[in-house]
């Protein structure tokens, strides 16, 4: 989540705000600790900064998101990436990285993507 906020170079109050809903209500995050939330966000904005930074964070998102998972980590990427009401492209690049990595159905990321895109609609 961290990463799809940081991807266009700055991180939208918006999705800060969504990233403080979802650990904050989520069941996901019931035991997750808050304090790791600034730690995470340096890891990924140092990572953003090598070259072969994304990558590694690929990696680091496989490791660390359980298999049964992938595709709710995927939905709160989307939920993200939503939530400030505009797309940019670096933010669908990474989403479309996250996808390949955690080798989602093509089908199923776009149900995701559609909900994601439904809940954050402005009126």
């Amino acid at each position: 989540m961290i990463a799809i906020s940081a991807s266009h170079g700055r991180a939208e109050v918006s999705e800060l705000v969504a990233i403080n809903q979802i650990v904050n209500h989520l069941p996901v995050f019931a035991d997750y600790d808050l304090d790791r939330i600034p730690r995470v966000a340096n890891i990924v904005y140092d990572l953003f900064r090598e070259e072969e930074g994304l990558d590694a964070l690929l990696a680091l998102i496989r490791v660390a998101v359980a298999e049964h998972m992938y595709e709710t980590a995927y939905a709160l990427a989307c939920d993200v990436a939503a939530a400030d009401g505009h797309l940019y492209q670096s933010e669908l690049r990474l989403l479309e990285e996250i996808r390949e990595e955690l080798r989602l159905d093509r089908l199923h990321a776009a149900a995701i993507e559609r909900g994601a895109r439904a809940r954050h609609m402005a009126g």
